[in-house]
């Protein structure tokens, strides 16, 4: 069990003064009238400025410019807030599945500051994260800003008020309070003066061995829904946000998603496998942060893809694989997904969905995997791995290529990827993968009903010396934690394509063989 460890006070205060000093280096002020002060301030303060906002205000915290997808939902925020107040009444509830590292804590705190200083919205807020001691850490930079500022204090005056400044809880001389709340706790008699409360803000709030324990985590969600969220004043304006990502296959942070008004789910690479805010994060960050990583941790934190491990392929055997040369069929399987009717969530925009290509052989009733693709890719990377498995066998023996084509990726197949193919084709050399149009059952039925009895027998073999190639480990792990409700089977769905082709074509074989051997026996009869 865990047992979080409440902060005390000494400990509190020894590293708020530390935050407090470096709040005040980073927001020096500079010499200026009166009157340039004003014009500042103004131009700052106009609609559509509040990135110029944040930055001139918080250097500290905006040494990198902000990424698209950031942007974006800070506008969203705004303008919902600009009509709420407009109107006097109306709830915004935002989810914000961001992975680590894309400041969606951070970020939240300077929208937070923004709606009060610049659009004037009295806030009254509960910060609510899995534990109080995890609440008051994650506050306290609101806290020190509003004390230490310097560049807020000049242009909004002293927030400090001495007779409501502690570690839990503080309210502003401006109006601006947040209580700090763990799981499980009471919020209950949140008031300053007779404001109730108007914003929620549950950060970092899940955890991963409550979201192991259903009982648990259901006790959590009835937390929410029967503690924190009454406590809102429904008569006007306010606002709740979850920022998490997402640690587990149910948890806090999905459950909320499903009744936010803005819900989006942002990995560190988008599907194209670039990065999401590359101007902070570069491709070379983030190869050298993965480095060394397991594919577990990977998924879970940096894409969004938690999950554990299932009962159906418990484990994965890795072995020699044969001289590609002595195989008795080879094919090349691609499965360009998503558009599988059948995988859950297909609806939610959570931009997991993984293209796959595989080598895989056959040598008697053993099936080999030998080298493969299977990651978040566009098109023209899709359409390398083709001719880069085309490379790898490098004419040791013919391969035939497959492409998945169903009624829903039709039109994509024929209008654009056909066409990219034959593109690459003038330089590389042509290919012309066949199109597998097999009216499919549902995924997950699929996979475990061809796949399961072959990896069962220990017949399903992944290449050792490929062992360390990521491509193959996020096959494995799909593999690992697969069930019927996973998310993602790209890898296994693309397995299960190129074992059906060669299952197919081995019995196709063996009554032609049968057909000839009756066939001459009954010429040497007569």
């Amino acid at each position: 069990m865990v047992v979080y460890q409440e902060k005390s006070l000494a400990d509190w205060e020894k590293e708020f003064s530390a935050l407090v000093a470096s709040v005040m280096t980073s927001t020096a002020t500079e010499e200026e009238t009166d009157e340039q002060q004003r014009e500042r301030k103004k131009r700052l303060e106009a609609p559509g400025n509040q990135e110029e906002w944040f930055a001139w205000y918080f250097p500290k915290y905006c040494f990198a410019k902000p990424a698209r997808f950031q942007r974006r939902a800070t506008e969203r925020l705004i303008a919902a807030a600009r009509e709420m107040i407009a109107q006097g009444w109306g709830k915004f509830s935002q989810s914000r599945k961001w992975c680590r590292g894309l400041a969606k804590s951070t970020r939240r705190m300077l929208e937070v500051f923004y709606l009060h200083f610049v659009l004037g919205l009295q806030i009254n807020g509960l910060f609510c994260s899995k534990s109080n001691s995890n609440a008051i850490d994650l506050m306290a930079p609101y806290m020190a800003n509003l004390e230490a500022n310097q560049r807020l204090i000049k242009d909004y005056g002293v927030q400090k008020n001495p007779g409501n400044w502690d570690m839990t809880k503080f309210i502003s001389n401006s109006g601006f309070g947040l209580k700090a709340v763990g799981t499980g706790q009471s919020p209950r008699g949140s008031k300053n003066e007779e404001m109730r409360i108007n914003f929620i803000i549950m950060d970092d709030t899940d955890d991963d061995e409550v979201c192991r324990n259903k009982d648990r985590l259901d006790e959590a969600w009835k937390w929410y829904e029967k503690q924190v969220l009454p406590c809102v004043e429904i008569s006007k304006p306010y606002f709740i946000f979850f920022d998490n990502n997402v640690i587990a296959e149910d948890c806090l942070a999905l459950r909320f998603a499903k009744t936010a008004k803005d819900s989006e789910t942002i990995n560190i690479r988008d599907e194209e496998g670039k990065s999401t805010w590359p101007e902070k994060n570069t491709e070379a960050i983030i190869d050298e942060m993965l480095e060394g990583m397991s594919q577990e941790s990977i998924d879970g934190e940096y894409f969004n893809n938690p999950g554990t491990h299932g009962q159906t392929f418990p484990e994965i055997t890795w072995g020699a694989c044969p001289p590609i040369e002595e195989l008795d069929d080879l094919v090349g399987y691609s499965d360009p997904a998503p558009a599988d009717r059948d995988m859950p969530g297909a609806k939610d925009n959570t931009g997991n969905s993984r293209k796959a290509t595989f080598v895989i052989g056959r040598k008697g009733k053993r099936y080999f995997i030998y080298y493969g693709f299977l990651d978040v890719m566009g098109t023209d990377r899709f359409v390398d791995t083709l001719f880069l498995c085309r490379d790898y066998v490098d004419g040791r023996r013919d391969i035939s290529f497959h492409i998945e084509n169903n009624k829903l990726q039709n039109p994509f197949f024929e209008q654009v990827l056909q066409e990219r193919i034959f593109e690459y084709g003038d330089t590389r050399g042509y290919l012309y993968p066949t199109q597998d149009t097999r009216e499919k059952p549902a995924k997950w039925t699929r996979v475990e009903a061809t796949l399961e009895p072959i990896n069962r027998s220990g017949n399903l073999i992944f290449n050792e010396a490929e062992k360390g190639n990521p491509h193959m480990l996020r096959l494995e792990r799909q593999f690992l934690i697969a069930k019927p409700s996973s998310k993602q089977l790209d890898g296994p769905d693309c397995i299960e394509g190129g074992i059906h082709i060669l299952k197919t074509r081995n019995v196709a074989h063996a009554n032609e063989v049968m057909y000839q051997e009756r066939t001459h026996s009954s010429k040497t009869h007569y």
